[in-house]
C-alpha cells in the first residue's frame, strides 16, 4: 500500500459511522479508500446502508488532520501495518467480515503456514487451570502452534509466559495503541514477546484502553485463530464473549471442564452443557477435532530436535499397554477399531494414542491408522 493511500485509509476510519464493514463496502464500490473521496455523491448513495447522514459526514475535512498526524507517528516509529487488502493480512481474518480494515502491528510475527490457537480466560486464574494450562501447552509444543490471547491479567498473560518458555510464537492482540501498554505491570514481558512474535492492535496511538475496546479486541482474538481455548471462566465474563464470537465466525471452541463448585468453571461448564464448545481434557482432544497432522512430531524432541528412539523400558499404563498389545498383535489398525476392540470410548483413545505417539512406541499412518513401533 502506498503511503498516499494509507493516508486516505486512515482519514476514512476517522468518518463517524463509518465502521469496518462500511468501509470495506466503500472501497470495494469505489476502487480504493482514496476514490471514496472523490467519487461523486450521486455514485456512492447507490451502496446499500448508505444514508444522506453518511454522504454528509464523507465531506467532512477535518478527518485529513487527523489522518496525518496518525501517519506521522505510525512512520516516525516504524510501526508495521497490513491492510486487508494485502496478501499478508491474517488469512483468517480476512475472512470475517467485520475484520479490521487496518492492523498495525510490532516484533517479529509470522502467521505462514501456521496452526494458530487462541487461549483466554478469567483475570483471576487458579492453580487447576494453570496446571492444564502448562500440560497442554508442554504436549501442544512438539506441533510448534502460534499462540495468541489479549496480554491480560490472568490466563492471558499466563499462556503468553508459557508459550514463551517453549520457545512458540506468541502474539498479544491489544484494546489500544502500541504506544502503551495495558496493565503497566506487563511492561516487563514487551521485550521478550517481542522477540517472541509480537503484538498486534487495530487502534491508533490516539486510542486508550476503555471497555468497548476490549470488545473490539476479542473478536481479532477469535478470527485469527484455528480454535479458541477457553481455559477458566466465571459465569459470565470476557472470555465467554470471545467464545461466542469465535462461534459466530465458524470456529472451533474448546473449554476445560471443571467441577459443578468452581466459581471460574462455570462459564467452561456452561459452554460445553450448552454445545457451544468441545470438552478439553488434554492437548490430545484438540489434535483430534481439528485434525491436525502429527506423523513424524512423536520422532522428535521438543528440547534438541534430535530423533527419539524407541526406549526398552516405556512406561506405559496399563489401557496404553492392552492398546499396544492390541496392536502388536493385529498389525496396523484404525482409531475407531481400536476403540472398538479395546473397549474404550472414542475421546479416551485419541489421547492415549497421542500419548503413546509421544512415548515412540506407535507411529501414525496416512487414512488415520496407527501401528505399534
Amino acid at each position: 500500500m502506498t503511503e498516499q493511500e494509507l493516508f486516505h485509509v486512515l482519514a476514512l476510519q476517522q468518518i463517524e459511522g463509518v465502521g469496518d464493514i462500511m468501509a470495506k463496502k466503500l472501497i470495494n464500490h469505489c476502487g480504493s479508500a482514496e476514490l471514496v473521496f472523490k467519487t461523486k455523491t450521486s455514485q456512492i448513495a447507490a451502496i446499500d446502508g448508505i444514508g444522506s447522514v453518511l454522504l454528509q459526514k464523507l465531506k467532512d475535512k477535518t478527518v485529513f488532520n487527523k489522518a496525518e498526524q496518525e501517519l506521522q507517528f505510525i512512520k516516525s516509529n516504524e510501526i508495521n501495518f497490513t491492510y486487508f487488502q494485502d496478501e499478508n493480512y491474517p488469512s483468517r481474518l480476512k475472512h470475517c467480515i467485520d475484520g479490521p480494515l487496518l492492523l498495525f502491528t510490532s516484533g517479529n510475527i509470522d502467521l505462514k503456514n501456521k496452526k494458530i490457537i487462541s487461549i483466554v480466560g478469567t483475570r483471576q486464574i487458579t492453580s487447576y487451570g494453570m496446571e492444564f494450562c502448562r500440560k497442554l501447552m508442554e504436549d501442544l509444543a512438539p506441533l510448534d502452534p502460534i499462540i495468541v490471547s489479549g496480554f491480560a491479567y490472568g490466563v492471558d498473560i499466563f499462556a503468553h509466559q508459557l508459550a514463551m518458555e517453549h520457545e512458540l510464537q506468541t502474539i498479544g492482540v491489544l484494546a489500544h495503541g502500541l504506544n502503551q501498554i495495558y496493565p503497566k505491570t506487563h511492561q516487563k514481558y514487551v521485550s521478550k514477546t517481542k522477540q517472541n512474535g509480537g503484538f498486534m492492535t487495530e487502534f491508533w496511538s490516539s486510542s486508550n484502553p476503555d471497555k468497548e475496546n476490549f470488545v473490539k479486541r476479542n473478536r481479532i482474538v477469535a478470527g485469527i485463530s484455528e480454535a479458541t481455548i477457553v481455559i477458566e471462566s466465571a459465569e459470565r465474563g470476557g472470555s465467554l464473549i470471545t467464545a461466542n464470537i469465535a462461534n459466530d465466525y465458524n470456529r472451533d471452541v474448546f473449554a476445560v471442564p471443571g467441577r459443578t463448585t468452581d466459581k471460574y468453571s462455570a462459564g467452561c461448564n456452561n459452554l460445553i452443557k450448552t454445545q457451544k464448545a468441545n470438552l478439553l481434557t488434554s492437548a490430545a482432544d484438540l489434535v483430534y477435532i481439528l485434525n491436525w497432522d502429527i506423523e513424524g512430531i512423536a520422532s522428535k524432541s521438543r528440547n534438541d530436535k534430535k530423533p527419539v528412539q524407541k526406549q526398552l523400558f516405556v512406561s506405559l499404563e496399563n489401557d496404553e499397554q492392552k492398546v499396544y498389545d492390541y496392536l502388536v498383535k493385529n498389525g496396523k489398525e484404525l482409531m475407531d477399531i481400536i476403540a472398538l476392540r479395546c473397549n474404550f470410548p472414542i475421546y479416551k483413545i485419541s489421547g492415549m494414542l497421542l500419548n503413546m505417539e509421544l512415548k515412540g512406541v506407535i507411529r501414525p499412518l496416512p487414512g488415520k491408522l496407527f501401528e505399534a513401533i
